[in-house]
């Protein structure tokens, strides 16, 4: 049995996240999943490197799946094409060694988050952003993203922590780049918490705009409530950009 790895591209838009649900078809890693079924002659399961939430899109997720059938890589990937919607692309097949997991040996991930300006267009990437309807202070964003960066517990920037599991996560960087009609914010960190960067995203908007002030993201570390973060962002604005390993 070989393990391969793969690296995936997607249009969340209309798929109700990464997960396989039971009795739903319409999530990402289940396509994947009847796809190689159908391959393997066998019920077949993926591993991911994340749970993507529904309507987030990916650049390149990273997932590996254990096959009886030996494939070249690029027959592999080939066929998986051939059989998937249009929506879904493997990028690239490779042999993985046999202890490889996408999850359990990724060492961080790098989001991105797309914001429209007030008063800008752009028809392409409306399934892609968020339109925004006020001005946005981008000098007030990047002071409150300072606060971010290192290890902290993020269980106030979060929606459904569990008890049992750490909230503590490490953000090695947040940049947040201007253009004419658009602000990108990229967040780059070992780990993400469920909703976590599209609470961010909502927290730093709100900043931006006035209606908070930069030191609250502080206040929300120490307190660990999600009730003083900010709204979460739509989910059609975030993709997933990378995973990374050592």
């Amino acid at each position: 049995m070989k393990n391969y790895r793969m690296k995936i591209q997607y249009d969340g838009t209309r798929y109700r996240g990464w997960q396989r649900q039971t009795g739903r078809e319409d999530t990402i890693q289940g396509k994947l999943e009847a796809v190689l079924s159908r391959l393997n002659n066998a019920t077949t399961a993926i591993d991911g490197a994340g749970r993507t939430d529904a309507g987030v899109h990916a650049g390149c997720q990273v997932a590996n799946v254990h096959l009886e059938k030996a494939w070249s890589p690029e027959e592999l990937r080939d066929k998986l094409n051939e059989y998937l919607p249009e929506d879904i692309r493997i990028l690239e097949v490779a042999e993985a060694g046999g202890r490889f997991h996408s999850r359990l040996n990724a060492t961080g991930k790098v989001y991105e988050y797309h914001l429209i300006k007030k008063g800008c267009c752009n028809v392409f990437a409306r399934k892609y952003s968020w339109q925004m309807t006020e001005d946005l202070d981008v000098e007030r964003m990047r002071s409150a993203a300072e606060e971010l960066v290192g290890q902290h517990d993020f269980r106030g920037f979060c929606s459904r922590a569990s008890k049992k599991k750490s909230t503590i996560r490490r953000i090695d960087r947040v940049e947040i780049r201007e253009t004419e009609d658009s602000i990108y914010l990229r967040f780059e960190g070992n780990g993400f918490l469920y909703n976590m960067v599209r609470i961010l995203t909502g927290t730093l908007v709100e900043i931006g705009t006035g209606a908070r002030e930069p030191g609250s993201i502080r206040e929300i570390l120490e307190e660990g409530s999600r009730g003083l973060a900010g709204e979460t962002a739509p989910a059609r604005g975030l993709t997933l950009l990378s995973v990374r390993y050592d």
